[in-house]
């Protein structure tokens, strides 16, 4: 009987006719890089440079870091740090020694991410506005897209079938009017205590529209599975969107709104059915910002039995950090939907190795 055939070798991402296919999309992505560059000098930003190794991550619950030990002059001298998930922390840093308006393009790290929009190391465009708030960068997202765009000669973003025009008027939906027109739920009553949701009032409006529930799921857990089943699946198309003020109890580093507390200054950009960009008008309260991340922590040590130390160092800076607003874009993913590439391993110029 004869034997099955082989299946054909996959070529490295360095073979000619591989990398030739995936070309185009870098010219792209180096247009792209070119033109955003110009945008923030001809708008007086200071570009920076900060180091990827810190002893704080990031203090999201969900983002996995890469740790590695800084080795000193002897052997015993060893000191935990990690892969940064994000500069924030150094740029909020830089804004506390007085820099009113900063940006940077860094590679980024997160472990346990890989698919069509996901690598562990990626690129993020980052940037702080002292003396503005979340909603001055809506207007910085939109000139810097159309820019993008322009620069690479095309007017809509594309990922597939789907096109989003960034010359049409963009789209600003809050959280709760998004529960309410895709998923019938009044949000802001299951949280009559911002602080502290009410999940099982969540649970029965998440079962009530078909939706599946546990009992060991958080009012969190049910958000964001309302989120993605209901709410992501119409953002971005036809026009960017942005979704804006979150809960106050999912505000992360953002402030509350002073017209009302129980929602934060935080918005979303959304293209094409892709999340591009997380934006805050940024909280400089530290005691409540450590407050804030000691239970992160402690949500961490509960689903994955560990927790990321806490900058001591940023949080003796916030109190000295002006009133800003911050902003961080997945450059990657910008360049996927700027140049119509299928996945983001296609607007990298080389990839990280796969397992």
């Amino acid at each position: 009987m004869p034997s099955a055939p082989r299946p054909a070798l996959r070529r490295p991402w360095w073979h000619p006719e591989a990398f030739a296919r995936r070309l185009p999309h870098l010219r792209t992505r180096q247009t792209m890089t070119r033109a955003v560059r110009g945008w923030f000098e001809a708008q007086g930003f200071t570009e920076v440079e900060t180091p990827a190794l810190q002893r704080s991550p990031g203090l999201e619950v969900h983002l996995m870091a890469f740790a590695t030990d800084l080795v000193g002059p002897h052997p015993d001298d060893r000191l935990r740090l990690y892969l940064h998930t994000s500069p924030e922390f150094t740029m909020k840093k830089l804004l506390a020694a007085g820099l009113p308006a900063i940006f940077q393009l860094s590679h980024v790290f997160r472990n346990g991410e890989r698919s069509g929009t996901h690598h562990p190391e990626f690129s993020m465009l980052e940037w702080y506005r002292a003396g503005a708030g979340y909603r001055d960068l809506m207007r910085d997202c939109e000139a810097l897209v159309r820019t993008a765009c322009s620069a690479a000669g095309t007017t809509l973003l594309r990922r597939g079938e789907v096109t989003c025009d960034p010359f049409a008027d963009w789209e600003v939906l809050t959280v709760p009017e998004a529960f309410q027109r895709h998923a019938g739920i009044d949000l802001l009553a299951t949280a009559p205590d911002p602080l502290a949701p009410d999940r099982d009032r969540l649970a029965a409006e998440a079962a009530r529209i078909g939706i599946r529930t546990a009992a060991s799921d958080t009012w969190e857990d049910l958000f964001f599975r309302i989120s993605l089943d209901r709410i992501e699946p119409h953002l971005g198309f036809g026009r960017p969107t942005f979704l804006a003020d979150y809960p106050v109890s999912m505000a992360a580093l953002a402030r509350a709104k002073p017209d009302d507390p129980r929602l934060a200054e935080r918005f979303e950009l959304y293209a094409c059915g892709v999340e591009l960009a997380n934006a805050f008008g940024e909280l400089t309260d530290p005691s409540l910002q450590r407050r804030r991340f000691e239970a992160d922590m402690a949500e961490r040590q509960r689903l994955y039995g560990e927790r990321y130390p806490i900058d001591e160092d940023f949080l003796a800076a916030l109190a000295l950090m002006p009133d800003s607003a911050g902003i961080a874009l997945g450059f990657d993913r910008l360049a996927m939907l700027v140049s119509g590439a299928d996945s983001i391993d296609d607007v990298l110029w080389a990839p990280v190795a796969a397992v």
